[in-house]
């Protein structure tokens, strides 16, 4: 799923050049993949819920190498390539929907307390590790040609069915799933006695991915455009502060365990690194002094992730976990579908302004989570599914 739009970003100016577009447009080819996501991970994790994680997986992830297909056979060889690279994009969005997400839910399935923080962590860092890779996989790939990241993404799923259908085993539903009426009103009833704290949690992970992707972004243009690097060298630049993120999400998922107030601070505090890093960065312009302001908020996002996934993986039971997980990896495909256009044009806009819109808005969503999620005693409404939560004896839910 990391792939999806990370190994692209080094290839963002070339694509512009070589196929006569704007900045906007070719910031539409990472939207639509997101979007796309954001709109199919509800309805796959409902199907998740319902059948099986592997049946849901296995497929996407062959979409997903199928878009991939078509956008790389679209830039070689189609004369509307970009209208086809963006229908293979959509194509991957839907596959990607059916892939982190609901493993996700899978690893809450399959892992209870304290191993399911470290191995929500190592997901966590997982994905870290691609955001890592990706931006260098990207412009190795693009060395031999500037569309080669397409061409590279059928092979990542390939090994990923393969791996998936032969080594992930689930357990068997010990009965029949619940019929749609009583599933939905299942829904209604997590969301109605958890929603304020569940939502915010959403929020606070839709704007660690907006302001990383969109962070992301800025500098890959200022890259190319201002110091002339591209290519692997600029790959190499961009995994810098993923390296970090990768590093303390793995750290974080290891020792929080199932420990709720040291998830809560965690949060609190990583958002708190964010924002100091992001408004400190209006006084840096060269590129090391800029980086090294800059992994401050790669240390507080590693910080937020995987506290964000051990809660929200442990806020319902297994019957509904599928769709809640989802909509929470929804949201994260928003925040980076709005990263790039909207940084295109804060860009644009002022480069001080920038930074301090975004450092202002993870002091809100610091503030927001200070405020809304509190630890307290376990509410009897989810009483059926407590044997499979991470919350057997405390939840969080809101005053």
């Amino acid at each position: 799923m990391t792939l999806g739009n990370s190994m692209l970003i080094p290839i963002l100016p070339k694509m512009e050049s070589e196929l006569g577009l704007s900045s906007f447009q070719v910031s539409l080819t990472i939207t639509i993949f997101s979007i796309t996501a954001a709109i199919f991970i509800p309805i796959l994790g409902y199907f998740s819920d319902r059948f099986s994680r592997k049946v849901i997986i296995v497929p996407a992830l062959i979409l997903y190498g199928i878009g991939g297909l078509l956008a790389g056979m679209a830039a070689a060889w189609f004369d509307s390539a970009y209208l086809w690279i963006m229908v293979g994009r959509s194509l991957q969005g839907i596959g990607a929907a059916g892939t982190a997400p609901i493993a996700m839910a899978l690893t809450g399935d399959l892992f209870k307390g304290g191993d399911q923080s470290k191995v929500l962590g190592l997901v966590e860092a997982s994905n870290g590790f691609g955001k890592v890779l990706s931006p260098i996989v990207g412009s190795l790939l693009a060395l031999w040609v500037w569309y080669g990241p397409f061409w590279g993404f059928p092979v990542f799923c390939l090994f990923s069915v393969l791996l998936t259908a032969f080594f992930i085993k689930e357990k068997k539903k010990k009965k029949a799933p619940p019929p749609v009426g009583k599933y939905v009103k299942g829904l209604f009833s997590v969301f109605k006695h958890e929603g304020r704290w569940l939502f915010t949690t959403y929020l606070a992970g839709a704007t660690c991915l907006f302001t990383l992707f969109g962070i992301l972004f800025y500098i890959s243009d200022v890259l190319e455009k201002e110091y002339n690097i591209d290519g692997v060298w600029k790959g190499f630049i961009l995994a810098i502060p993923l390296l970090f993120l990768m590093t303390t999400s793995f750290i974080t998922g290891s020792k929080i365990g199932k420990n709720l107030k040291v998830m809560k601070t965690l949060i609190v505090i990583g958002l708190l690194l964010m924002t100091a890093s992001f408004s400190s960065l209006v006084f840096f312009e060269k590129l090391v002094p800029f980086f090294s302001v800059l992994v401050v908020s790669s240390i507080g996002t590693g910080l937020v992730l995987p506290c964000l996934n051990s809660l929200i993986t442990g806020s319902v039971g297994k019957a509904r976990r599928g769709f809640v997980t989802s909509l929470y990896g929804s949201v994260r495909f928003l925040g980076v579908a709005a990263g790039p256009p909207i940084y295109g044009w804060l860009m644009g806009w002022s480069r001080t302004g920038m930074f301090l819109v975004t450092g202002g808005l993870t002091l809100f969503v610091g503030f927001l989570c200070l405020l809304l999620i509190h630890v307290k005693n376990k509410s009897p409404n989810d009483s059926d599914e407590a044997s499979e939560s991470l919350f057997k004896k405390l939840q969080l839910t809101t005053e």
